[in-house]
């Protein structure tokens, strides 16, 4: 059945960020997601998660400042140490918080370097990144993210993903497809996923337009959550979403599918 994952930079906002773990629980979370743990020591992440009794289902790799407007350096060719250094960084969380899988945001395509040399870069990242992955027994993904919201993204369609994840090659890197951005960019959402299932290891969704919970627009999320425990989908479904008012009310939408699938 479906696996839920409660995103805590998007859910449970109105309280601190350590505080959502607790709250997660609450609503019958069984595990989290966010990009960034690196303000937090591993020690105080690991000891939330288990005294609430989550798993980490999701970290992203260091994608450079955030805060700043950067949005992932793995296409920066200029960046090219400071990204190997990031994926240690990442190993190390990933294996103290008990994380199998981490997300690497391709970046925004610099000024000045042409598509050819942020693909070889890209490619050459994911390579050495993927190979460290693996040795440490964790997954490597890339996503592929609309342009509407970060224009000038390197990697904008489900197509784009697969193509580099080819490009890396030996099974070093899969494929996070989120819902949202891909609705955005191309639609086809279910069809898409069930013909490339093997790819992907994670799962994020919004409703679109305005990425809220499901249900407040244009996805029909009834479908497509039914869609992904007929086809077989393991892995978890991260709610990734904004709430339109508060996040106790948008939860609603999850007695569609009962508290068992949570």
């Amino acid at each position: 059945m479906v696996r839920f994952a409660a995103n805590l930079n998007f859910l449970f906002t109105e309280t601190a960020f350590l505080n959502r773990f607790a709250l997660a629980k609450q609503h019958g979370f069984k595990a989290v997601e966010y990009p960034f743990p690196y303000e937090h020591s591993e020690k105080d992440l690991a000891s939330h998660l288990q005294d609430n009794g989550l798993q980490q289902a999701l970290i992203n790799l260091p994608a450079g400042d955030w805060k700043g407007g950067e949005r992932g350096i793995a296409c920066n060719p200029a960046r090219t140490e400071e990204f190997r250094e990031g994926v240690l960084l990442a190993i190390r969380y990933a294996q103290a918080l008990d994380c199998p899988r981490a997300n690497c945001l391709a970046g925004i395509q610099p000024t000045g370097v042409s598509s050819q040399e942020a693909n070889a870069t890209l490619v050459a990242n994911l390579r050495f990144a993927g190979r460290a992955f693996l040795d440490s027994g964790l997954q490597l993904l890339i996503e592929p993210i609309n342009t509407k919201d970060i224009p000038g993204f390197f990697l904008n369609t489900s197509s784009q993903g697969l193509r580099v994840i080819s490009e890396v090659g030996d099974g070093l890197v899969g494929l996070q497809y989120d819902a949202y951005h891909m609705q955005i960019m191309e639609g086809n959402l279910a069809q898409t996923v069930e013909q490339n299932l093997e790819a992907i290891g994670h799962i994020q969704i919004a409703d679109n337009p305005g990425r809220h919970e499901p249900g407040t627009g244009e996805i029909n999320y009834n479908f497509f959550l039914d869609h992904l425990d007929k086809i077989g989908y393991e892995g978890w479904v991260g709610c990734e979403y904004t709430p339109a008012t508060t996040t106790e009310s948008g939860l609603e939408w999850l007695a569609a599918h009962t508290s068992s699938k949570i």
